[in-house]
């Protein structure tokens, strides 16, 4: 069979910077950042900052008692994600179950809000303040799952976790589906809900997340010279998959899929493959390439990296393809924040602009790239996004203006 071009034809972000897609479009072309003080923990803990997702919000768009009972976080941002998604494509339920449908879901790390839970009652209570449905809910599995649940379809669901390349994987093998033939429906993306006391206290521990509350929306600097770390937010974004010939308008196109571990001991060296063999699956070369959706946490090293390795991969046109991170507006989600960037591309592709780099503001000369802190308006046809993940995972996507 023919391999079929794969289009997205609806998005639901559920992010720091807005929920819905009208919202989310909004927040992205603001030079807003979105992290804050975080004081969830209480002062015994230290400092943290952080970006959060808007419960109110949230409450405003989607009536919640049509969701799934006892929802963990991270299945709860995805679920109204996915209802956002297929609202947005305009797709009705019945024709998602006619399709053959698939549900693919990216999460990195397990329901840590239901764990810290249960051992604080455990420690309080002994046996007695076990919370036995949180055997069902802690999974990433149950992601897909709650997708599915909420807008009542029969989806067959597949869980990736690959660090905080997992969205990125979900839609690149969810795209796979489609061209392949295997669906004619998918609900793709990723969903990420880590801000408890774990693994918060660890990633602060490690350096990736800061131990301060001064200057909180101005610390997450991609590419900037006096960068230090990245920061820790939540969130998550679902993409309606389907095949070129929908009926529906695509936001647009799915071209090209790739990841790649790294070396042993050379942090993110493997993203050079994963951009070179996503371009060759996309059937493109390194110049046709106009904007690269840049992973650049704001972290001294791998921001380096991976400048190092685009100025490999696009040679001399590495300072002038325009190189953007959304992460200084809404901080790392980790397997949630590549599916926000590929949201922020679907969406600069269809409206022809791309979101600026927020907090980027002195140059660095270890990362020669073209960024720019405003948001650009300029014709473009195709972006590659890049992200990379603890263990050494790299993924690259390609995506493609609907013309």
């Amino acid at each position: 069979m023919r391999r079929r071009r794969v289009k997205v034809t609806g998005v639901g972000p559920v992010t720091p910077a807005g929920i819905g897609r009208a919202a989310f479009e909004a927040g992205i072309q603001e030079s807003i950042s979105r992290i804050k003080r975080f004081d969830r923990l209480g002062p015994d803990w230290g400092p943290f900052i952080a970006a959060e997702v808007d419960d109110d919000e949230i409450s405003r768009l989607v009536n919640r008692r049509e969701l799934p009972n006892h929802l963990a976080r991270h299945s709860l941002l995805g679920a109204i994600a996915g209802v956002l998604a297929v609202r947005d494509a305009g797709i009705e339920v019945s024709e998602i179950q006619r399709a053959n449908p698939a549900v693919i879901t990216g999460t990195s790390i397990m329901d840590f809000g239901g764990i810290n839970r249960e051992l604080e009652s455990v420690a309080e209570k002994g046996v007695k303040g076990i919370i036995p449905r949180l055997i069902y809910t802690v999974s990433v599995a149950n992601v897909g799952s709650a997708i599915a649940e909420a807008l009542r379809v029969n989806a067959r669901s597949l869980a990736v976790q690959s660090s905080c390349c997992s969205g990125l994987d979900a839609i690149g093998r969810g795209a796979a589906m489609v061209a392949n033939g295997e669906a004619d429906v998918v609900i793709a993306g990723g969903s990420e809900a880590p801000l408890f006391k774990h693994p918060l206290l660890e990633f602060r521990r490690v350096n990736l997340t800061p131990s301060t509350w001064d200057n909180a929306a101005e610390h997450c600097r991609p590419f900037d010279l006096w960068r230090t770390t990245g920061t820790v937010s939540e969130g998550a974004a679902m993409f309606v998959l389907e095949p070129e010939d929908s009926p529906r308008p695509g936001y647009c196109f799915v071209d090209g899929y790739a990841f790649a571990n790294d070396t042993v001991g050379d942090v993110c060296s493997g993203m050079e493959a994963a951009m070179a063999d996503a371009l060759a699956d996309a059937r493109l070369r390194a110049d046709d390439i106009d904007v690269i959706n840049a992973w650049a946490p704001g972290h001294t090293t791998i921001d380096a990296a991976e400048a190092r390795l685009i100025k490999k991969v696009f040679g001399s046109r590495a300072d002038e393809i325009l190189t953007h991170s959304i992460k200084g507006a809404l901080g790392n989600a980790l397997g949630g924040a590549p599916a926000m960037q590929a949201a922020a591309s679907a969406l600069g592709l269809r409206g022809q602009y791309v979101p600026p780099s927020v907090n980027w503001e002195f140059p660095d000369p270890g990362c020669p790239l073209r960024i720019s802190s405003n948001l650009e308006y300029f014709n473009h046809d195709h972006v590659i996004i890049n992200a990379h993940g603890i263990a050494g995972m790299n993924t690259s996507l390609v995506v493609s203006r609907c013309k």
